[in-house]
Formats: C-alpha cells, sequence, structure tokens
C-alpha cells in the first residue's frame, strides 16, 4: 500500500513543482536547474559510493560486521537514483541521503524496527561467534584413507598430479 501511495504522491509533488518553479522564474531555468542538479548529484554520488566502498573492504578486511557501510552504499545508489530522476522533490531526498548524517539517523531508525533471528548482530563488530579458526592436525589425530602405488609408467602418463607445485 505504501509503495502504491509514493508511486502516486511523488508524480503529483513533481508536477506541482513543476508548474510552481517554471511559473517563477520560467521554464529555461527551471530545465537548466533539473540538469545542473542530476551533474551534480553524479559527481557526488560517484565520490560517496567511492567512500562507502572502502569502508564495505575495510570492515570485511578487518572482520567487523559490514552491516552500516552496506547500508550506506545502498542509500547513496538510492540517492543517486532520485537524482538522475528529474524534478525537485526527488532531487532534495536524493541530496539529502548524500547527507552521512542523515544516512546515519535513517540507518538508526531502520536498525530498531529489523528484528534478526540467530546470532547476527547489527551494531558493533563480529564477535568470536562469527570467526571460525580451520581445523588444524593435532597430534594425535588420525586421517584414515586409501592409496595404491603407481608405476613409473603411470606416473609418466598422467603428468603432475596439480595438487602439489613441482
Amino acid at each position: 500500500m505504501w509503495l502504491f501511495l509514493a508511486f502516486v504522491a511523488v508524480p503529483l509533488i513533481e508536477i506541482t513543482l513543476f508548474i510552481q518553479v517554471g511559473g517563477a522564474i520560467g521554464l529555461g531555468w527551471t530545465l537548466a536547474i533539473v540538469v545542473l542538479t542530476a551533474i551534480i548529484g553524479t559527481s557526488l554520488m560517484r565520490a560517496q559510493g567511492a567512500l562507502a566502498m572502502s569502508q564495505i573492504r575495510s570492515s570485511l578486511s578487518e572482520v567487523r560486521d559490514p552491516t552500516e557501510p552496506l547500508v550506506h552504499g545502498a542509500m547513496i545508489l538510492f540517492a543517486g537514483a532520485l537524482l538522475l530522476t528529474p524534478g525537485f522533490f526527488t532531487d532534495a531526498v536524493g541530496f539529502a541521503l548524500l547527507v552521512p548524517g542523515i544516512r546515519s539517523a535513517a540507518f538508526e531508525a531502520i536498525r530498531k524496527n529489523v528484528k534478526l533471528q540467530g546470532n547476527v548482530h547489527m551494531s558493533g563488530t563480529a564477535g568470536p561467534q562469527h570467526r571460525r579458526e580451520p581445523h588444524r592436525p593435532m597430534e594425535g589425530d588420525v586421517i584414515d584413507g586409501e592409496y595404491h602405488e603407481l608405476s613409473e609408467e603411470e606416473r609418466e602418463s598422467r603428468g603432475p598430479s596439480k595438487w602439489t607445485k613441482h
């Protein structure tokens, strides 16, 4: 229902704003503002997106929870789509989403309304329960297996095993 209302309300708001602004400053200036905001918004989105990608990489390499940088990246992408959509209302919302403080506030609101199950946490760093050390054989571990020895002719016909470097 909310999506339907958004698809009806946003175009009506944009049409109203186009008529009001166009009547006040003229058609040429109105179109120039729409194109200029798209250009400025695209360059801002590119810079903010690059920063968000570096934060995502950093959180993944440091084994931290990447949820917040991922959500910020998604909001930046959504802001870019809004800024490329012609209109004053969509530009205002798009520019607002490019402000880190507004994105953080939106993330906090989203976090309060999202319920997660299991051992996943949306805040802080990943705890020890999320890290898995690879199993290393210890003294006394028994590895069961079968083998058969290859003759010299069989080894030459098969070539290197590709499991080890020769």
